[in-house]
């Protein structure tokens, strides 16, 4: 990050764009930070050149797009060679994510969706090729997100929840 630290200001506007980044304007952040619409673009485009905001995508619901099946692969690589191991990971067909892990034996946390078993296999033994050892396949029902809430300016009162 630059030398300007992420104040309140940056918090609100990363949790705005948390909750639905495709269809909130800067003028509605400014609206909710007290700030002007001017200010929010700027700190927007710092927090995206300092690599705070590392993006925008969609939020996919894989089993109604076709793909029921969600699959966390907990595998074992060396230490030297898991980060170097995760682009070709992430060059697996079906795998849509990577979590390098530090403490524990398994130290990749590989995510793959797929329409049957017959997708999900397959990804296992490209893991293998690369020399990852596959320790535990854990079969995910449900997986939902939501802001981080410490970005939240505004605190829950006890009726919000």
């Amino acid at each position: 990050m630059s030398d300007e630290e992420i104040d309140d200001v940056d918090k609100a506007i990363l949790y705005a764009l948390q909750e639905d980044a495709r269809n909130m304007a800067s003028r509605d952040i400014a609206e909710r930070t007290g700030t002007s619409d001017s200010t929010v673009r700027k700190r927007i485009q710092r927090l995206e050149s300092d690599g705070v905001i590392k993006g925008y995508s969609a939020s996919v619901d894989y089993q109604k797009s076709g793909y029921p099946l969600r699959m966390l692969l907990y595998c074992t690589a060396t230490i030297p060679e898991r980060g170097d191991l995760i682009p070709d990971i992430l060059d697996i067909d079906g795998v849509i994510s990577v979590q390098e892990l530090v403490t524990g034996e398994q130290n990749l946390l590989v995510t793959v969706v797929g329409e049957s078993d017959s997708d999900i296999t397959p990804v296992a033994q490209e893991l293998l090729d690369l020399g990852l050892t596959v320790a535990d396949e854990v079969l995910v029902r449900t997986h939902e997100t939501t802001p981080f809430g410490k970005f939240d300016s505004e605190p829950r009162s006890e009726d919000d929840s």
